[in-house]
């Protein structure tokens, strides 16, 4: 009875489906739940992601605060701030010949440039729980973002009072030609403003350059005629007609058929922007003036065109001077002007100034000739640090550090042949400095001063926005350099087989030189202001600052 009853239940497929359905359902329903709880995970994955690189890119564009940014940023996204787990600062390196998880290095090698984020989140569990026996889910997110915040910055002119005649000698020189402006015309080239990439646009027009990069550009070597010119055109095009112009047409025409040939690479360094098309604007600001872009060009162009010239002084105790200088070129890969993010430098150029300064005598020295040789080495300034001020940009600020150019003194008998070679310094015998025939006084001096310890300046976002330049003076620069040289002149008075003693001739010369020293200091400040240069100083400014450029690399 129960093998047939078995039987007819093995046989009997009524009912089937419902009991396979029945048995389905659960999986069903499993899978439904699992599929719910991933989709919450993958949902909050996103959202916790996106957290995490928008933190990236704040702390990345706030370098200084970084901490700080990426929590309000965490705090604002809806999160607690001990989602936070874990703010690495580094350096990026934007490198395709380096692996991608290799290009960010933390702890930073040099300043910083880069941010990492790290989030932990927890998402709940609806269903999974019963699986799992947790309540929550640890979603775990990264993102590293890079800053590209940058400024523009320059060191060297000083052209803040003007001695035409001055001006117009060396400019002249430098240039390779003769000119005659007013100090009013100089003063409105001090004053009009162009901005360089502009400049340069104008310029890759001008040579035929269409389609090129900024960096092809500047890579170019240019004639000062057509660096004159497309000046000129940028003057006309942002200023419009006014005394700059004016003055800056007729500098055009004076170099009109100078052929000298300059790497427009020593007057502008665009930095991030280098593989830019030419026409394409940056984004940051690069306001220069005029005068300031035609003497760095002719400091540039001096290899070719040295400076000699009488200076009308009118000082005290002076009868007259006669100047000669040589400018050496600037340190590889710095231009006069660059944009740059931290790190970035700029340089001044060595400069050599020997003067003759002829010294009205007394007494039985009708006559004193004091050569002065003054060198002054090339100045630094490097970009340091860069503060994007996160809401209100009115609070960024940017820090350079400064080292103005050691400067070594002489007098002596400095050669032509010693102001042209830059390989070695100068170290002069003995100058005449008095010549009464058959008695004769030798001189000779050394000073130096400087110091290799960079002064951090900060600037203000006022500052910026108004070009406002700060001066930098060497710590141990503490008397003037004339009195300096007096201190070490050794004198020698030398008497011929024919001559005669001459009694006090040695304290009457250092008596001479000695109350002519202000207006021999005043001699070098006009004419190294004039090239640009301080005596152990360094001008500073900066032009432009752009701080929304941080971007997601990781």
């Amino acid at each position: 009875m129960t093998t047939r009853l078995l039987k007819r239940f093995r046989a009997d497929e009524r009912g089937n489906i419902a009991i396979m359905g029945a048995g389905l359902m659960t999986l069903v329903i499993g899978c439904t739940a699992l599929a719910v709880d991933l989709g919450t995970i993958f949902a909050d994955r996103r959202k916790t992601q996106s957290t995490a690189d928008l933190a990236a890119i704040v702390a990345a564009s706030n370098l200084s605060n970084a901490t700080n940014a990426a929590t309000a940023t965490v705090v604002n996204n809806n999160y607690p701030a001990s989602a936070l787990a874990k703010l690495e600062l580094g350096t990026y390196t934007a490198n395709a010949a380096i692996a991608p998880q290799a290009r960010f290095v933390t702890p930073a090698t040099g300043t910083a440039n880069a941010a990492r984020v790290t989030l932990n989140t927890q998402t709940p569990l609806y269903f999974a729980r019963v699986f799992t026996g947790a309540n929550q889910y640890t979603i775990k997110t990264s993102a590293t973002a890079s800053s590209t915040a940058v400024a523009s910055f320059a060191i060297g002119s000083r052209l803040a009072a003007l001695n035409g005649g001055l001006i117009n000698a060396m400019l002249g020189a430098t240039l390779g030609t003769n000119l005659s402006l007013s100090v009013m015309d100089y003063q409105a080239l001090l004053n009009a403003r162009i901005d360089a990439l502009t400049f340069v646009n104008a310029l890759a027009t001008r040579i035929n350059m269409t389609g090129a990069t900024y960096n092809s550009v500047l890579s170019s070597n240019v004639k000062i005629s057509d660096i004159i010119a497309a000046a000129l055109t940028t003057q006309q095009t942002t200023n419009g007609a006014n005394a700059a112009t004016t003055a800056l047409s007729t500098i055009s025409q004076a170099v009109s058929s100078t052929t000298t040939k300059i790497n427009l690479g020593s007057l502008i360094d665009v930095g991030p922007y280098a593989n830019l098309p030419a026409g394409q604007n940056a984004k940051v600001g690069v306001l220069v003036s005029v005068l300031d872009l035609l003497t760095a060009t002719g400091q540039i162009a001096n290899g070719t065109n040295q400076i000699a010239t009488s200076v009308n002084v009118g000082l005290p105790g002076i009868a007259n001077v006669s100047l000669t200088a040589t400018i050496g070129e600037r340190p590889v890969g710095s231009g006069w002007v660059a944009i740059g993010s931290n790190g970035a430098s700029v340089h001044t150029a060595q400069t050599r100034v020997l003067l003759q300064v002829q010294l009205v005598g007394s007494g039985s020295v009708s006559a004193v000739n004091l050569p002065v040789y003054v060198e002054v080495a090339s100045g630094t300034a490097t970009l340091n640090a860069l503060s994007c001020g996160r809401p209100n940009i009115n609070t960024s600020t940017a820090t350079l550090g400064v080292t103005p150019g050691i400067v070594d003194a002489w007098i002596g008998n400095v050669t032509t042949a010693d102001m042209k070679n830059f390989t070695s310094k100068p170290n002069p015998p003995a100058a005449t400095l008095v010549n009464l025939g058959a008695v004769t006084v030798t001189g000779r001096a050394h000073a130096g001063m400087g110091n290799t310890t960079a002064t951090n300046v900060a600037f203000s976002y006022a500052d910026i926005q108004s070009q406002t330049k700060h001066t930098v003076t060497t710590t141990n620069f503490t008397s003037s350099l004339t009195s300096s040289l007096l201190g070490d002149l050794s004198l020698t008075v030398n008497v011929g087989p024919l001559g005669l003693p001459i009694p006090g001739l040695g304290s009457t010369v250092t008596g001479i030189i000695s109350g002519a020293t202000s207006s021999i200091d005043q001699v070098l400040a006009s004419v190294l202001a004039t090239l640009g240069v301080g005596i152990g100083q360094a001008d500073v400014w900066v032009m432009g600052i752009r701080c929304d450029g941080a971007v997601l690399v990781n």
